[in-house]
């Protein structure tokens, strides 16, 4: 027994480590996920036609917010590798680097925006929801900058294994929110009525708010005080920026494949008529909150993975990819099993309209089908960005997401006339596909480098 517990204890540490940095990170995805929560509640409190306006906004932020999640990526594997190789001193000026490039993206990406808000009309939007809908993007697009930024020192952070303040900071963000946009959206204690605008507004100083925070923390705890972060100005270095940017711009594609994988799917099943798109909405809000614990583990893993790279000590890389795959089946087999026995009662929560309900039920046990190969995808995708290696995965995203995943999908809903559920058969075998392909990716990555070592 003892010989069998020294050799599981490692795995068991491995564990216990990429706990330690998930569970802030679960709590601060799920504070960020409750912003959008906030407007939509706010907004619908308002009137319908807020509602409407703050959606189609909404939606338009997502891809920003896609954007800078999926390029900034880059940064954690950057960072935990300079640490792990024993270089944490030249972690400070890969972050001020990745601020830079955190600048300049959010200027694109401002002038994106501003396009775009133009353009509703080209979109089909209808008339008269484009201004409520301009006038949120014209003032969320403020906060633009702050987001960069803040993604920026929150995933330095990370990248050196501290994830409270994602924590912290996210749930303060709410609460910052809350009252700000209830006062802006509806003209209280001296603000004018704003309606639409007044959320973008809100949401943009929030944003603000926690941007300055991240800084002043950085800036005053004895956590990173040996690094001198803003310390002296450096000015933007391209070998860093590209280092950042050829690791970054493919996970910023893959990620952009997934989630536009349901936005599309959302866009078909939006011609099938209410209940469909209603019962469809159910199944995937029910899908986001559980893939939170999920994406909270592989950002962990990738940083697990690479500390572990950097330090060179590739049964580390092993024992930290494997930590992961355990702890991402267990939380998804109970995630799986929960809603496929519950799948009736979760969608009673959201609605009291019979045929809604009976369909969201079905695509319920849909969503309960993917969450293990959800979980796996996921976590060898973050493994291989530890690694360094984000081109091939993007590729075999590309293939298992569109080729099969929608290929199949929207084939099985019109041409076979399966609706709804050809939809999400396609999106079970996409990502099913894609955790077969990302795991022998990693395998093969894995293997490679232990012939090297």
């Amino acid at each position: 027994m003892p010989s069998l517990l020294s050799r599981f204890a490692p795995l068991c540490r491995e564990m216990r480590l990429t706990l330690t940095l998930a569970l802030p990170l679960i709590l601060g995805h799920v504070a960020t996920g409750m912003i959008g929560f906030i407007d939509a509640v706010l907004a619908g409190h308002h009137s319908a036609g807020t509602l409407a306006a703050v959606a189609v906004g909404a939606a338009i932020w997502s891809a920003v917010v896609i954007v800078l999640v999926g390029v900034l990526l880059s940064v954690p594997p950057t960072i935990s590798q300079l640490a792990g190789a024993g270089r944490r001193a030249e972690t400070a000026s890969m972050f001020r680097q990745a601020c830079w490039l955190a600048l300049a993206l959010a200027a694109v990406l401002m002038l994106a925006v501003q396009v775009a808000a133009g353009q509703l009309a080209l979109i089909g939007i209808s008339a008269d929801i484009q201004p409520g809908a301009r006038a949120f993007l014209m003032g969320i697009r403020w906060g633009i900058p702050a987001l960069a930024l803040y993604l920026s020192m929150r995933y330095f952070s990370e990248g050196l294994h501290w994830t409270l303040p994602t924590m912290v900071l996210g749930l303060a963000g709410l609460a910052v929110l809350l009252p700000l946009g209830w006062m802006m959206l509806l003209g209280r204690f001296g603000f004018p009525e704003m309606g639409a605008a007044g959320l973008g507004y809100a949401t943009a100083v929030m944003l603000w708010c926690q941007a300055l925070a991240f800084a002043l923390y950085l800036a005053r705890s004895r956590r990173f005080a040996d690094l001198g972060l803003f310390s002296r100005w450096e000015l933007p270095r391209w070998v860093a920026i590209r280092e950042l940017l050829v690791l970054g711009l493919p996970i910023g594609v893959t990620v952009g494949l997934e989630g536009g994988l349901f936005i599309v799917s959302a866009l078909l099943i939006g011609g099938m008529g209410e209940v469909p798109v209603a019962a469809h909405q159910i199944a995937v809000n029910v899908g986001s909150i559980t893939f939170m614990a999920a994406l909270a583990l592989a950002e962990a893993t990738t940083v697990r993975v690479g500390h572990a790279v950097g330090a060179g000590n590739w049964s580390g890389v092993r024992r930290a990819v494997l930590a992961g795959y355990t702890i991402v089946i267990l939380c998804q087999c109970v995630t799986a099993t929960g809603i496929a026995l519950g799948n009736e009662l979760i969608a009673s929560i959201y609605t009291r309209d019979a045929a809604v309900l009976a369909l969201a039920a079905t695509l319920l046990l849909y969503t309960a089908a993917f969450q293990i190969s959800d979980g796996i995808q996921v976590v060898s995708g973050a493994a291989l960005r530890g690694l360094k290696d984000t081109r091939i995965p993007m590729l075999l995203a590309a293939f298992s997401y569109w080729m099969v995943g929608m290929s199949l999908g929207a084939g099985l809903a019109f041409g076979l006339g399966w609706g709804a559920q050809g939809i999400w058969t396609g999106l079970v075998a996409g990502l099913s596909v894609a955790a077969v392909l990302l795991g022998l990716r990693l395998r093969r990555q894995l293997r490679f480098q232990a012939t090297q070592a």
